[in-house]
């Protein structure tokens, strides 16, 4: 299993593709909070919080998850090599387990440069050290999840088609419903109370909340139960080719 985990990130970093989708990921935020005049932009703001990592990352998220896992069994499909990867002594779900890992570490990859972001809001502060540590803590563990998500996402998407664009798309498109598509519904105010439940079925809904510092265990309990079911559907996904 963890020959298969290197071997994953080896293959996405010795591509020209993975330090491409890594660059736009850092180079979005970094104009965002930095370059573009407006509200998201640090200095035009006047407070010492990265705030606006947090609200653009999730949208970037939906573009670099997808373009990280398209490859994952998309590839192994339209090769072949597939049917050779089924046959090592590794289970079903070890080899989806080792594929979800390598897509979260490198999406992890990219998320640690940020950090130099909050180290330099720490001091430009009027007084050095205001900023709220907690909140930006919270917000990083959400973003994490989030991510884990993402990448489940993107891994199951990559197991429904041998094109890998065709899986990018598919998966942009889950990641995108499952973040904000429930809390869409839910303002329709359609099915009156139950609305606040179809609400919390979103991604977005436990992102907000763990992101203000508090940690939830309702929401961890989410984050790994979305996980979890986007693994379990791609097993199944596998195993039909068995049938």
């Amino acid at each position: 299993m963890l020959t298969l985990l290197r071997k994953e990130v080896a293959a996405f970093l010795s591509s020209l593709i993975g330090y491409i989708v890594i660059g736009v990921f850092l180079i979005t935020i970094s104009l965002f909070m930095w370059v573009f005049p407006g509200s998201y932009n640090v200095m035009d703001s006047g407070y010492a919080n990265i705030d606006t990592l947090f609200i653009i990352a999730p949208w970037v998220f939906m573009f670099l998850a997808p373009a990280v896992t398209m490859r994952s069994f998309a590839e192994e499909q339209r090769t072949g090599t597939i049917e050779l990867l089924i046959t090592k002594p590794l289970s079903d779900l070890q080899i989806i387990l080792s594929k979800f890992l390598a897509g979260f570490l490198l999406v992890l990859f990219s998320l640690l440069p940020t950090l130099i972001y909050y180290f330099s809001i720490y001091e430009l502060g009027s007084t050095a050290g205001n900023i709220d540590t907690g909140a930006v803590i919270g917000s990083y563990i959400g973003l994490l999840f989030l991510a884990g998500c993402f990448v489940a996402i993107g891994i199951f998407a990559s197991s429904l088609s041998q094109n890998q664009i065709i899986s990018f798309i598919i998966a942009m498109f889950l990641s995108f419903f499952c973040y904000v598509g429930f809390e869409q519904i839910a303002s329709f105010d359609l099915m009156g109370s139950f609305d606040s439940v179809i609400m919390n079925l979103g991604i977005n809904e436990h992102y907000i909340s763990i992101s203000r510092g508090v940690i939830d265990s309702r929401d961890l309990i989410y984050f790994l139960s979305l996980i979890a079911v986007f693994i379990m559907l791609t097993k199944l996904r596998l195993e039909s080719r068995k049938w």
